[in-house]
């Protein structure tokens, strides 16, 4: 499987604006979150984030949280997350993108935590809670076993801080659309295509929306703003877990094709 950047360099290449769905990792169990794995990956994704679930997910809303509540409570660790991670990633075309919280990796230990996520096929790490200024033993380790860490950018970020971001984050460039927690939202803030463009003055490397970004109307706009990927995680997690596995995963593969179908621009005969 191909590194982030070369997945996202095949997708410039043809025109494409990437898909990335989220997920949070034991909900409703682990045998659901590879099947969904397995769905998402045949039905429009072009990679796939796949949540942690810790006990203080600060940098999420309440449907990701109940999801993550549910997962610990069912005893998925970061260590179950990994084997399960092992068995599936080699088999699917989707590169994964690990999202978790600083706490687990440091218990794990730095090392051996991203010995893992690479001996699993794992290809992308975010850490929503890892500050830049204390990201560099993370992103040489990372490095070294050849795991990108991206790095993510709010719309309140200033030039000088988008520049140091844009230098290190590995992969892509993770845009927060929204300040404050993940969740749906009724629309998109304007202020995301300024800081686009702010992003685009200093770097060419990709970008990726997340936050709050729920319905194929959303999506097709950053898109138009110029965004090289859209992310969707609360929109996905709610329709896996608000009913039976079988009937949420029908309900994602769906999802998943409607949004990939409004990023995808027809082409006139």
């Amino acid at each position: 499987m191909t590194y982030i950047s070369q997945h996202f360099e095949s997708l410039r290449a043809k025109k494409q604006c990437a898909l990335i769905p989220f997920i949070t990792a034991g909900d409703p169990d682990l045998e659901t979150t590879a099947e969904a794995l397995r769905v998402l990956d045949g039905s429009g994704a072009d990679l796939i984030e796949l949540g942690v679930p810790y006990t203080d997910p600060l940098a999420d809303g309440p449907v990701i949280q109940m999801a993550a509540t549910r997962a610990v409570k069912q005893g998925t660790r970061l260590a179950h997350v990994l084997e399960m991670a092992q068995s599936i990633t080699r088999s699917l075309r989707s590169p994964i993108i690990l999202f978790s919280y600083y706490n687990p990796i440091l218990n794990m230990g730095v090392q051996q935590f991203l010995k893992k996520v690479a001996d699993s096929g794992i290809k992308g790490l975010v850490v929503p809670d890892l500050p830049l200024e204390e990201a560099g033993n993370l992103l040489q380790f990372a490095d070294s076993v050849g795991v990108e860490v991206t790095l993510l950018v709010t719309p309140n970020s200033s030039q000088e801080r988008i520049q140091a971001i844009a230098r290190q984050s590995r992969g892509f460039i993770y845009l927060v659309s929204v300040t404050g927690v993940t969740g749906m939202r009724s629309q998109v803030h304007g202020r995301i295509k300024t800081v686009l463009s702010e992003i685009r003055s200093v770097t060419d490397k990709p970008v990726g929306v997340g936050f709050g970004i729920s319905s194929p109307e959303q999506a097709r706009q950053v898109r138009e703003w110029g965004a090289d990927a859209v992310i969707v995680g609360s929109a996905f997690v709610q329709r896996l877990g608000e009913t039976t596995p079988y009937r949420g995963l029908r309900a994602i593969s769906d999802f998943c094709n409607e949004l990939k179908a409004s990023i995808t621009p027809t082409v006139a005969i």
